[in-house]
């Protein structure tokens, strides 16, 4: 269920969907890299910059192991987490820069003082990953902000989103449930296009897909479900460095999508009544139909039958349909072959 206005400014409708452009860490600790990826996010049409807010110390200890070792020069998970971090006034440059681009500023907060910078800083609405949903003090942090919920559910069983969906409407906060497969690139047989009319019948909420498919077609394919926000990641070249990218859409591939999804809308706001349409495509009609033609010189005072006449585009003159009230009818002026055979020119 769509919500209008809110804190936020957000206003969710089907009739068009929040595009967010997720850079998650593919900035690599470049601070030139990160307002590089909003330049170009902004240029392809999308409503929405997303980062991830890390705080090394806040949210791992240095013994946190790798789970995929990507990155040869950082020893450890927690030193990765470090080479990520943005100091506040990094992060408020990056908001002014989304702002001056038109485009919304949402992160991810994955600790209590994430949270709390990002309040400093100003996002738009609270994106909680899906490895974070079970965290109720960063949710206490975020709920008292009042601002929309992005809710991820890629790695929850319905019990636990029935929970924290739960929770999130008991501070009657705005929510989207987004569907979300984590697994990087999700493959088509598990993208669960089919969720989508679940949650929004299970939450009454809006719904949206988080997709990790590296491609547009699932974004397209939910849009035309009737989702309200569509996250993809989002890449400036497949020869970039880093774990996102297999599971990133291009820069031009995101233009591509923006520009498919704003196609997919207008189609669905302007319903064809088949009458109305048939009615106004008339003048066509006529152009590609048929018309009675003299198949031979004929003589005026012939007596017309069927050897002497056949049907040949345009439809401008007396349609095939009158082809047997013709027959037996006598010519008031000669017609040449293949002129038409009008009403004025019979007996």
């Amino acid at each position: 269920m769509p919500f209008g206005p809110n804190k936020s400014g957000l206003n969710f409708d089907n009739n068009r969907c929040l595009i967010v452009g997720e850079i998650a860490q593919a900035h690599d600790g470049s601070l030139g890299l990160a307002h590089a990826f909003i330049d170009a996010i902004a240029s392809a049409g999308a409503d929405v910059v997303k980062f991830q807010t890390h705080i090394a110390a806040a949210e791992s200890t240095p013994a946190e192991p790798w789970r995929v070792k990507f990155s040869p020069q950082d020893e450890n998970r927690y030193a990765y987490w470090k080479r990520m971090e943005f100091t506040e006034n990094q992060w408020i440059e990056l908001k002014r820069h989304a702002d001056e681009r038109g485009l919304l500023f949402l992160s991810s907060p994955f600790s209590v003082e994430a949270v709390e910078l990002l309040k400093r800083v100003g996002t738009v609405a609270w994106k909680v990953a899906s490895g974070e949903v079970g965290g109720s003090v960063m949710f206490e942090r975020m709920a008292d902000t009042k601002l929309p919920v992005f809710l991820s559910t890629g790695m929850s069983a319905l019990d636990e989103i029935d929970r924290a969906v739960a929770q999130i409407k008991s501070r009657q906060l705005p929510l989207v449930v987004m569907q979300c497969t984590t697994a990087y690139p999700c493959p088509p047989e598990k993208v669960g296009l089919n969720l989508i009319p679940v949650f929004r019948e299970r939450y009454q909420a809006a719904v949206g897909l988080s997709d990790h498919s590296g491609v547009i077609y699932p974004g397209l394919a939910a849009v035309a479900m009737g989702i309200s926000v569509l996250e993809v990641h989002v890449t400036l070249s497949r020869e970039m460095h880093g774990p996102d990218v297999p599971a990133s859409v291009t820069t031009a591939e995101l233009k591509q999508l923006v520009d498919g999804v704003r196609f997919i809308e207008r189609m669905k706001a302007n319903p064809v009544d088949k009458d109305s349409l048939a009615a106004e495509l008339q003048p066509l009609r006529r152009q590609f139909g048929r018309s009675i033609v003299a198949r031979m010189d004929l003589p005026a005072g012939t007596v017309l039958q069927e050897e002497h006449l056949t049907v040949k585009k345009p439809g401008y003159g007396l349609s095939e349909e009158k082809l047997g009230l013709v027959i037996n009818r006598r010519l008031r002026v000669a017609r040449a072959a293949d002129a038409l055979i009008l009403e004025e020119h019979l007996e």
